[in-house]
């Protein structure tokens, strides 16, 4: 519901930002019995984010059914989100792996259908008050702890006090900001460029991944026939690039191997995107804060998961913090515990990709991976689990899993009768 102002009220927990994260954890929060004030800066209810890969991973589909979207995502529009990945081995195709159940999956929508959808839902969730066009420009604090924020809305300053204020508001957070916490950063050495295009066909009609080494492409088939094809190209390349910035996007599309028929489809965006987008992460809690989303991590948008981890972040505050929000527990040992379950889920996962974002070839271990996945199913089905962060570093690289793609490339190697005992892999 959508509260009239009254500078007075306090709630059990303030959420910064309703776009993914925040929303998710307002609904997650106040199924819980919190009190929650969600504020988001825009006034527009159907405000949206722009610049995304516009992807759900299947991890967040656990997160996206507790939260009961399942029904109103596929009504919608959205696309089950699977894919096949190019690599100089062949194509990686996991859709075809038949090893095991049907692969999980997540989805593909625009947010400018998926934001409004999950602010909606939060507005209609009772015990949440959406308050549209309240900007926080500064933190309550009391004896060394955050105990509320202050807000510029439509009607002025306003003061809102809660036992938790959650920054729910992106990679440059002014929650994580007015708190103290700061951010590491990881430089990210490509850049990134998209454009949506309708009744753009693809083989098989599911989305592609481009492994160029160092450069990057891909194409997300998306609700209601719009494909987003975006290029990541090395930052070696920018200046380049910038000098006929549409033009050199087309041409590094028309030069992708399978390129998509991008001129014979109808183009109904510009061209956007970002020079510089370094990976970070900050703590995510402090005294009476907590982060989720883009403010806790960023992760390289190659990968598609920052929707997927906001929607995660969200249900792993509610579910460590919620009881705690409302006065019934240890707030500060349920932010301990959240700050424990984030790192271990995400840690890893974030290492890896910021070695990645060095604009670098495959390492030895990811070509032994993709070249094995190239070539088997049940590789595929391993590298496909981890794509979709299903599965951790770990487990995608555990002793079991490099044995079994070496075998694979051994297989290949001899029925190819390769001289060079390194030529399946390099």
């Amino acid at each position: 519901m959508t509260k009239p102002e009254s500078a007075g009220d306090d709630y059990d927990v303030v959420i910064s930002g309703a776009g993914l994260a925040g929303s998710a954890a307002a609904v997650l929060l106040a199924r819980r019995g919190v009190r929650v004030a969600l504020l988001e800066r825009r006034s527009d209810p159907e405000a949206y984010k722009v610049l995304c890969t516009h992807s759900l991973q299947a991890c967040a589909y656990p997160v996206l059914e507790e939260l009961g979207l399942i029904p109103a995502l596929e009504e919608a529009g959205a696309v089950r989100n699977v894919s096949r990945w190019y690599t100089r081995w062949g194509w990686i195709e996991p859709k075809a792996a038949s090893a095991g159940p049907e692969l999980p999956y997540g989805y593909n929508i625009r947010r400018s259908t998926l934001d409004p959808l999950i602010r909606s839902h939060a507005a209609k969730t009772p015990g949440v008050d959406l308050l549209l066009g309240h900007h926080v420009t500064g933190l309550v604090r009391e004896a060394g702890r955050t105990v509320g924020v202050r807000a510029s809305t439509p009607e002025g300053e306003r003061e809102i006090r809660a036992r938790l204020v959650v920054g729910a508001d992106g990679k440059d957070s002014a929650v994580a900001k007015f708190a103290g916490v700061p951010a590491r950063l990881y430089e990210n050495g490509r850049f990134g460029y998209l454009a949506h295009f309708r009744n753009l066909p693809l083989p098989g009609g599911i989305s592609h991944t481009w492994f160029l080494e160092p450069d990057m492409a891909y194409a997300f088939v998306n609700d209601d026939g719009v494909t987003v094809v975006a290029v990541l190209p090395d930052k070696k390349r920018l200046s380049a690039f910038r000098e006929d910035l549409e033009g050199s996007f087309l041409a590094f599309v028309r030069a992708l191997p399978e390129a998509p028929p991008i001129d014979s489809a109808e183009r109904i965006t510009k061209t956007i995107g970002t020079v510089n987008y370094p990976l970070h992460s900050r703590k995510p809690t402090a005294p009476g804060v907590a982060l989720i989303g883009d403010a806790a991590l960023t992760g390289d948008p190659l990968w598609g998961v920052g929707c997927g981890w906001a929607l995660q972040s969200a249900q792993w505050l509610a579910e460590e913090a919620g009881s705690a929000a409302t006065g019934r527990g240890d707030l500060d040992r349920a932010l301990v515990a959240y700050a424990r379950t984030h790192r271990r889920r995400l840690h890893g996962h974030q290492y890896l990709a910021a070695d990645f974002a060095k604009s670098r070839p495959f390492n030895p271990g990811e070509r032994l991976m993709f070249s094995a996945a190239a070539r088997d199913e049940s590789v595929a089905r391993h590298l496909h689990l981890f794509g979709s962060r299903l599965i951790g570093p770990r487990r995608f690289l555990s002793p079991v899993a490099l044995a079994k793609a070496a075998a694979v490339n051994i297989k290949h190697r001899g029925a190819a009768g390769a001289a060079d005992p390194m030529e399946s892999i390099t």
